[in-house]
């Protein structure tokens, strides 16, 4: 399939505090690229007749309604193909796999959110039937906030579990390398997250994980995909969007606080990673809750 070709990493913008991450949004076309990320995600789209969507080795043309839990790290995206219609509804739930531990999962009432999160990693597909009893809810989620979206959401993930007719979507539970279990990336990713708003060399880079220039660019570029100045904008436009959705700040301040000195550069890699201006993507979101 060429859409495999070129996969992508997304950067969550999902802090180490947070609980969720809801996004809300009413688009008129689809157009972000595949990609993977080791946050779990709950898509609920409507109005999305025609919509092709792709979750691991499984691609399927969805109805009206369509509500798939993806597990970590398994590739997904939803591609507009040849749905016409200019209004459609869509709410990403994200969350960090390690949110409920172990030991909370292994209590007998959480036997079925546990079994569920096992099956996520081939991509669930839950029945119509299922995404329309819950269809209510889960757009009320985006106006929620504190205590109320929290437990919201885990109620909804309690009542998905024990639904009828879920499907699993990939035969297999793709698994790229774990951009995570390396120690020098997990340093390195620490790192950015601290520093992102700070200049940050390359070589201050390398030194980080005791690695030479030459070999840093090789390092990152093999466990990411990407360069490291790729890779520090992208996790830069990740808060950067975050910023223009979640606070009314103008969008030069926004540029300088995420470590762009140039508002034309800020603007410019803005529109290479969201395929849209500053302006534009803060205009298109209906909403968008942080839980902390």
């Amino acid at each position: 399939m060429d859409i495999l070709k070129k996969i992508h990493r997304e950067i969550v913008t999902l802090s180490p505090e947070d609980s969720f991450l809801v996004e809300d949004r009413t688009k008129e076309y689809f157009d972000y690229p595949i990609h993977y990320h080791p946050e779990m995600e709950l898509n609920f789209v409507l109005n999305g007749k025609n919509v092709r969507r792709t979750i691991g080795d499984s691609m399927e043309i969805i109805d009206d309604i369509d509500l798939v839990l993806v597990g970590p790290n398994l590739y997904h995206v939803w591609e507009q193909h040849e749905c016409e219609n200019k209004e459609i509804r869509e709410v990403t739930i994200q969350f960090h796999n390690d949110l409920f531990d172990d030991s909370f999962l292994h209590r007998s009432v959480m036997r079925p959110i546990k079994e569920m999160f096992d099956r996520s990693a081939h991509g669930i597909l839950f029945s119509k039937e299922t995404s329309m009893a819950l269809k209510d809810r889960i757009l009320k989620v985006p106006k929620m906030g504190g205590m109320d979206n929290f437990m919201e959401i885990f109620s909804i993930l309690y009542d998905l579990s024990i639904s009828r007719n879920q499907r699993l979507l990939s035969t297999l539970s793709v698994q790229p390398i774990n951009f995570e279990s390396s120690n020098k990336i997990k340093a390195l990713y620490e790192f950015v997250q601290k520093n992102y708003s700070k200049k940050i060399t390359l070589k201050e880079a390398a030194e980080l994980v005791n690695l030479s220039n030459v070999s840093f660019n090789r390092f990152i570029k093999r466990r990411t995909g990407k360069t490291f100045v790729d890779y520090l904008n992208e996790v830069r436009i990740g808060y950067a969007s975050k910023f223009l959705i979640e606070r009314d700040l103008g969008i030069s301040e926004i540029a300088f606080i995420c470590g762009f000195n140039s508002i034309a550069n800020f603007n410019r890699v803005f529109k290479k990673n969201k395929k849209r201006t500053p302006t534009q993507y803060r205009n298109d979101f209906s909403g968008i809750k942080r839980v902390l």
